[in-house]
């Protein structure tokens, strides 16, 4: 039988990398880290999603996307570290993105349209982030997310149409709350 401190401390080591992940990580790049098993990883980072959630009365929480974890903010506190928070990428970029994720797959000259020239630098910028993967569809690009899209915002929609529900929910919400100030 496993001992409390030993139960404790796999679960704090898991906690621990979580924390200190600047992105979404996989059970096997835990296990590089820690030693712990495959299994013990899985088990540990179930109990911990289930704490974040529902037990523990913190701003943050556990959450997977695809078949990697994070620790991030509630959806509740991001507005407010959002005033203090440098923001990676210009607010113009994020408009295309935006357009991107929501009409994904588009054709380039088809976001050209919708957004004017400036959307050849922000396509080159956010290529190089890895969050769209553009090819060559006729005489233009074809847009779509990368996997890396979700890790890097955080959220756990991964398919296009989980990806344009979450968009839609969030413009939703932010719209409700500007209307009641």
């Amino acid at each position: 039988m496993v001992s409390d401190d030993v139960e404790s401390n796999a679960k704090q080591q898991v906690e621990s990398v979580l924390f200190s992940a600047s992105k979404p990580i996989s059970v096997k790049e835990i296990k590089e880290i820690t030693g712990l098993s495959s299994q013990k990883i899985s088990s540990t980072l179930k109990q911990l999603r289930k704490e974040y959630a529902d037990e523990r009365k913190t701003a943050m929480d556990v959450i997977k996307i695809g078949s990697k974890y994070v620790m991030q903010l509630k959806s509740n506190y991001h507005n407010q570290s959002m005033m203090i928070a440098e923001p990676a990428i210009d607010e113009a970029i994020l408009k295309t993105l935006a357009l991107i994720a929501f009409h994904q797959p588009i054709k380039q000259s088809n976001l050209r349209r919708m957004a004017g020239e400036k959307i050849y630098e922000h396509v080159d910028f956010l290529s190089d982030l890895q969050l769209i993967h553009t090819k060559k569809h006729g005489a233009t690009e074809m847009i779509t997310l990368t996997k890396h899209f979700p890790e890097y915002f955080g959220i756990e929609a991964t398919t296009p149409e989980e990806i344009r529900s979450f968009l839609m929910k969030k413009v939703a919400k932010d719209t409700i709350k500007h209307q009641s100030y």
